[in-house]
């Protein structure tokens, strides 16, 4: 009898093992088949993948180490794997872990393929290029816990079955395309601790059974469409520890339910349309940490029961909020931002503000305060942001910040305060903004100054003294505004050791002397400002030598001697020689009307031509005018010589030295152009390189660009090359012509067709009469040609072309101010394959204010990032301002600006109108009755184009379609 319970001992045994070498023999080949069917492997990641070895030895998978059995398969992070959906690993049955994130997979996901996975614990999918709506859950992934398919490019709504998964825990959807309302079977999921949907297109209000999710931890739904009130039932949320509703379209009051909130640490509800006033319910709420309710409609007081809390950040900026501070505030020994801006708030500030925490941010500018500062608002020694402008402060700089080591960021002007400020302040090592224009400071600079600072504005106070030979001792000194103090002395000529100044303004002040002559280290010099001094001497020759200067006020002085003629070379959109003692005839580039203003006051100059001027005298004899004809007759006769000297060994050089591609058909030689790329022909100079005009003997004009950052190598030179050849098979009238691109030793150039009348940026911002000059017909036509432009790079070039920086400088117009894209320095072609279209750039793509607000996460750059940045453009014709304009509110931008308008306006009159254009419109337009309706449709279409999320955004050849909608009747 124990022989035969032995024997049957024995075979089961055996049985169980034949099963199990089955079982994994059986899922070693699923492995093998998926790797070899549906995967691109281009780094070998799975090279060990053999039959020969055990599969619980092969890269990313994990065994059970009892039974062997395949439980997880991990590819997270090897960043090139590709293929579509790995559906098929879900055929083992003991796995319960698939995570394929950071990688290259693309394609839709089928229901059918998903539930495969029904029996998964784990899903993650993150970071990919999935698409397509998301599959449903059915069957019911009863054992799915986390679930994570974010960074991706799914489309549609949450579909409703995911209700079923009452296991899930974890839920992430963060950054895809996921539009439509929240599924209210969401809140059967009553085990879900995380939910996470910011940057997505959703729409509609939040469930109002949002309180049946008993364990939330985490609930956060920024950056979406959401409407509607946010559901009393809020405060149900017995285990919620976080809530970001942020940058929604939420409307209603805060409920009085959240004060139930126990374990609350963050609030994020900015960036809404809520109303009302902050409940007074927050006393219990001691675990909260940080509170942000700015940019709202938020109306009344700062509750006690807010002011109270030990908060780590306390955001209310940007409401309507109004009253004094609650003393309560200054006892918050964990406050470290402090953020009250653009509100009406009024009265003293806590006097004891700073003293019991480490205060590194405090912001209080554009309300009502008055008195003084807290003088210990650097108690702690930790002040970073230093903000209080636009009040009505008084007193002295409070001593705590005087000796504060740790500021960087002063913003403090249009204040009453006064006194001297330390000079412990001045000298601090992390100092780099300071702005406290506008009050009424006395003293001097002292020596010790801050070698960090990038901007010092302190115009419009009572400083004197000399300045300091310190001052040129910046490094990075960008911006330097002193003008309309008491300062005196002569101007130190070492001020052009500023080598990234590019506005001095040192206007009303004393200065006496000369004007520095030495100017070569002013390269990025845009704006010089030296009016209403007591300066002598003659205006240096080297000031028209100055590459990028195109706003310059030498009024009000006693300057002598003749206008250098050099200034004709500058592209100046401001002059004022005004009221000095300048003579002699005015140099042929400033011989017009459009100069008279800037040249009055100055009794000794003469024209030929232009009035008020006296005639200049012809009295000289003949004699004179040949003898000096026959003298630069022979100069020239030299020159020439001497050129065709030079130019001769150049061309015998180029063979060696330049690699040049045409593009077109040329009636010159392109060594021609190359061998004039000469510092005088330079007529811009940008992020990516120096642009220059070159005049050629056949009369022609070309633009230059000749490109920093050279990259050694055949690789990189082929890589241009081949990016250049491609641009230079574009054929598009409102394109600008590529001739020719060159390669050199240590630089590359491309030859572009000259394009008479500049930037539209230029037209639209700098010159003073370019807003009058673009009529809404030309700014209309404009658009349009642009807009054609952008979409045959879109649409029509294979493979596609993203511009990568369209901005109204990037747009040139012709002598019919017929638009031209151009700049495509930053531009790459999109290769079919998936590993380079969407490879993250090693640079910001793109300009300040005109970047998609997607690539903040993304770090990429797609068709629909160049619609965002030309509705932005749109806007710049319709108002006439920049992207970031001096006249908005901090923290606000042009597209900001337009959206609030418009949806002020329709709210104000219902269905009635759609905007109130005549606040948006500029003010240098004259429009007509039909302009009006064109005017609002391209603000429609600049509206639809700068929508937060890029699908959203319509393609260009659909702005081409909407712009012409309502394209212009031809008159008779």
């Amino acid at each position: 009898m124990a022989n035969y319970i032995f024997y049957l001992h024995l075979l089961s045994l055996l049985s169980f093992t034949l099963a199990g070498d089955s079982s994994t023999t059986r899922d070693a080949a699923v492995l093998l088949r998926v790797k070899t069917t549906q995967l691109s492997d281009p780094d070998s990641m799975l090279n060990d993948w053999l039959e020969s070895t055990s599969s619980c030895n092969w890269t990313g998978i994990k065994c059970n180490h009892q039974t062997l059995d395949i439980i997880s398969i991990d590819f997270s992070d090897f960043g090139n794997l590709a293929g579509p959906f790995p559906a098929d690993f879900c055929r083992i049955p003991t796995l319960r872990n698939l995570s394929i994130a950071n990688n290259l997979f693309n394609g839709t996901i089928s229901s059918t393929s998903f539930s495969l996975c029904s029996h998964l614990a784990f899903l993650n999918i993150s970071n990919n290029f999935f698409e397509g709506k998301l599959p449903e859950f059915m069957p019911r992934f009863g054992n799915l816990t986390v679930l994570d398919a974010s960074y991706n490019g799914f489309t549609g709504e949450i579909p409703p079955s995911i209700g079923g998964s009452s296991s899930l825990q974890y839920v992430d959807f963060t950054s895809n395309y996921i539009s439509g309302k929240l599924a209210d079977s969401l809140t059967n999921l009553t085990e879900l601790k995380v939910f996470l949907a910011p940057f997505n297109p959703l729409a509609g209000p939040l469930p109002e059974t949002i309180g049946l999710l008993k364990n939330l931890e985490i609930f956060r739904i920024s950056s979406t469409n959401l409407s509607g009130k946010i559901p009393d039932s809020i405060g149900d949320l017995a285990s919620i520890q976080s809530i970001d509703l942020s940058d929604n379209a939420l409307t209603g009051v805060i409920p009085v339910s959240i004060g139930r909130l126990k374990g609350l640490k963050y609030l994020w509800l900015y960036n809404n349309i809520l109303s009302g006033e902050i409940p007074d319910v927050f006393g219990n709420l001691t675990s909260l940490t940080h509170f942000d309710v700015s940019q709202n409609n938020l109306t009344g007081k700062l509750p006690v029961s807010v002011a109270g809390l030990h908060l780590v950040s306390l955001n209310v900026n940007d409401n309507r909020l109004e009253g004094e501070i609650p003393a309560v505030l200054s006892s918050n020994d964990k406050l470290v931002q402090l953020k009250l801006f653009n509100n009406s708030f009024s009265g003293t500030l806590p006097e004891n503000l700073g003293k019991n925490s480490n205060l590194e941010e405090f912001d209080v500018s554009s309300n009502q305060f008055s008195g003084k500062l807290p003088e210990n608002l650097c108690y702690k020694k930790a002040l970073q942001k230093f903000i209080c402008f636009n009040n009505r402060f008084s007193g002295e700089i409070p001593a705590s910040c005087g000796e504060c080591k740790s500021i960087s960021y002063v913003r403090i002007s249009n204040n009453e305060f006064s006194g001297e400020i330390p000079a412990s302040f001045w000298s601090s090592s992390e100092l780099q903004f300071v702005d406290m224009s506008g009050n009424k400071f006395h003293g001097s600079i002292p020596g010790s100054i801050s070698k960090s600072l990038t901007k010092l504005a302190i115009s419009g106070n009572n400083f004197s003294g000399e300045l300091p030979a310190a001052i040129c001792k910046l490094p990075e000194m960008v911006e330097m505004d002193l003008s309309d103090n008491q300062f005196s002395g002569a101007l130190p000529t070492c001020l052009t050791n500023l080598k990234k100044l590019e506005k001095l303004n040192l206007q009303s002040n004393k200065f006496f002397g000369e004007i520095p002559k030495a100017m070569s280290g002013w390269d990025e010099l845009s704006s010089l400002n030296l009016s209403n001094n007591q300066l002598t001497g003659e205006i240096p020759n080297q000031i028209g030598d100055l590459p990028v200067l195109n706003y310059l006020d030498l009024a009000g002085n006693l300057l002598s001697g003749k206008i250098p003629a050099t200034l004709s070379k500058l592209k100046l959109n401001m002059l004022n020689l005004s009221n000095n003692n300048l003579e002699g005839k005015i140099p042929t580039g400033l011989d017009s009307e459009v100069f008279v203003s800037s040249l009055t006051g100055n009794p000794k100059l003469c024209s030929q031509d232009l009035k008020p001027f006296r005639k200049c005298s012809k009295s000289k004899s003949i004699s004179y005018y040949l003898v000096g004809f026959l003298s630069i007759l022979a100069f020239f006769l030299i020159a020439s010589l001497l050129w065709v000297v030079v130019k001769t060994k150049l061309f015998r050089r180029s063979k060696s030295l330049w690699k040049i591609t045409s593009f077109q058909r040329l009636g010159f030689k392109e060594q021609d152009v190359m061998v004039s790329l000469m510092e005088s022909n330079v007529i811009g100079m940008g992020g990516s390189g120096k642009v220059y005009r070159v005049t050629l003997k056949t009369g022609q004009t070309v633009a230059v660009k000749k490109l920093y950052g050279v990259h050694r190598g055949p690789e990189n030179e082929a890589e241009f090359l081949s990016e250049m050849e491609t641009l230079g098979r574009i054929r598009h009238k409102n394109i600008v012509k590529l001739l020719f691109g060159s390669v050199g030793a240590d630089f590359r150039a491309l030859v572009y067709e000259y394009v008479e009348n500049g930037s539209l940026g230029d037209l639209l911002h700098k010159d003073p009469k370019g807003g009058f000059l673009l009529d809404w017909s030309k700014r209309y036509e404009i658009a349009l040609g642009a807009a054609q432009g952008l979409a045959y790079l879109h649409h029509d070039c294979v493979p596609s072309i993203v511009h990568r920086d369209v901005k109204s400088n990037n747009i040139l117009l012709d002598e019919e101010f017929r638009p031209c894209v151009a700049d495509f320095g930053l531009a790459k072609t999109l290769q079919l394959e998936v590993k380079e279209s969407d490879e993250p750039m090693s640079r910001v793509a793109g300009s300040y204010g005109y970047i998609a607000p997607e690539y903040a996460y993304t770090m990429k750059v797609t068709e629909k990032s160049d619609v965002y940045s030309f509705g932005v453009v749109l806007m710049e014709l319709v108002t006439g301002k920049r992207p970031n304009d001096a006249s908005f509110e901090e923290h606000k931008d042009l597209v900001k600006w337009v959206t609030e308008a418009a949806l002020s306006s329709s709210e104000n009159q219902g269905d009635g109108g759609w905007v109130d254009l005549d606040q948006l419109i500029d003010p240098k337009l004259n429009p007509s009755g039909q302009d009006y309706e064109e005017i609002e449709n391209v603000l429609n279409v600049a509206l639809q184009c700068t929508s937060a999320f890029p699908i959203n955004r319509p393609s260009m050849r659909r702005v081409v379609e909407l712009l012409k909608d309502q394209s212009r009747t031809p008159t008779k």
